[in-house]
């Protein structure tokens, strides 16, 4: 078995990225166009043949662990068999002959992406550039995998069959199987000048921009696909599907709970007591909100329709507005003689002196301000 790593110049623990540089070099070094000559050639297949096998990481893994990377067993191709090789050469499943060459057009990967979006995109939905990294098809050859102007020919090995048949020898005597061709990687034929940009597949990888349309409702964990928007596949072949997922940012104010919104609201104790109109800020703008003379500390107050949009139906969340009763923790004596009088004024006294006493006195609210 040829040492593909020592025919690319790189080391056993190259890199993907690496081993397409290290192929790209040397097809431009060794390539018919460039360097003629029967030496070249042969070495310009060898390069070719080893990049088919590192640049596929199924394969790499397969040659690392010293079996054939085109599937023979242990010991290099057409050294071993399998039991599945012995029952298609007695029943004919996947015998000589029967399986030909496969398509080289392929479909591409399912791509998935991640997006980040604040919470009023979430509620009213909106547009959000995404930028993406996947393949594309090669523009310099438009999928083909080979440099303009060149194309295909047959395989010389098997014929254009795509396989070759092996004779192997088990204790049920000779037993004849078909494997994929190494030549050609079982396509039936060769491309016999690689396209330089996209190393004979046919795409490229580039980073590109895409216009989505986030809907109304989303929440974080929440996909969008986009059908034909993935990974191009190999020689021009239909692209995967991207799916994008949302990531919903956490805002200062306003809280989710399905699709209503919640926030907190400061009064001061003289408002809550009186009652008052105050302002509240909301994804719409701002509203007021009419607070009732004793409002208490805790209460709520909801407004309709100011929530998150409803992903799959009509209408939205509602807003509840949570109410935080601010009492004054440092009074002027002013202050605290006016808090005193309008607590004689309603007879309102606090209990002093040590708890359980059966002679503990009451005093006014007044007195214990004064710390009497």
């Amino acid at each position: 078995m040829n040492d593909y790593y020592t025919d690319l110049g790189v080391s056993r623990e190259a890199s993907a990225e690496e081993i397409k540089k290290a192929y790209r070099k040397k097809a431009r070094q060794l390539h018919p166009d460039v360097n003629p000559g029967a030496e070249a050639e042969a070495e310009f297949k060898r390069v070719s043949q080893a990049y088919d096998v590192l640049g596929d990481q199924a394969k790499r893994a397969s040659y690392d662990r010293g079996q054939d990377p085109y599937g023979g067993a242990t010991g290099g191709y057409g050294q071993g068999f399998t039991f599945s090789d012995i029952m298609d050469a007695f029943f004919g499943g996947t015998s000589a002959g029967t399986r030909g060459p496969r398509g080289r057009v392929q479909r591409g990967h399912d791509a998935l992406v991640r997006l980040d979006i604040d919470l009023a995109t979430a509620v009213f939905g909106g547009e959000q550039t995404l930028q993406i990294d996947t393949a594309v098809v090669c523009s310099t050859c438009t999928g083909a995998g080979a440099q303009p102007g060149s194309g295909t020919r047959t395989c010389d090995v098997c014929s254009g069959r795509g396989e070759v048949q092996q004779v192997q020898r088990s204790f049920l005597g000779q037993v004849m199987t078909s494997r994929p061709c190494q030549a050609c990687r079982g396509y039936g034929d060769v491309i016999e000048h690689p396209c330089f940009d996209c190393s004979g597949e046919g795409r490229v990888r580039t980073r590109r921009d895409l216009t989505l349309k986030v809907p109304g409702g989303v929440d974080s964990g929440t996909r969008i696909a986009l059908a034909g928007e993935g990974e191009v596949g190999p020689f021009g072949g239909d692209a995967g599907d991207l799916y994008v997922e949302i990531a919903v940012e956490a805002h200062d104010t306003f809280q989710r709970q399905g699709d209503d919104l919640h926030c907190t609201l400061e009064v001061p104790m003289t408002a809550a007591a009186l009652g008052v109109t105050l302002p509240v800020e909301t994804l719409d703008g701002p509203v007021e909100v009419d607070l009732r003379a004793g409002t208490q500390p805790g209460q709520t107050i909801r407004l309709d329709e100011k929530g998150v949009t409803h992903l799959r139906g009509q209408g939205r969340g509602d807003l509840v507005v949570h109410l935080d009763v601010k009492v004054p923790t440092r009074l002027t004596d002013t202050q605290r003689d006016l808090l005193a009088q309008l607590a004689e004024s309603r007879g309102e006294s606090v209990p002093t002196g040590r708890m359980g006493s059966a002679h503990s006195r009451k005093h006014s609210l007044w007195d214990a301000l004064r710390g009497r």
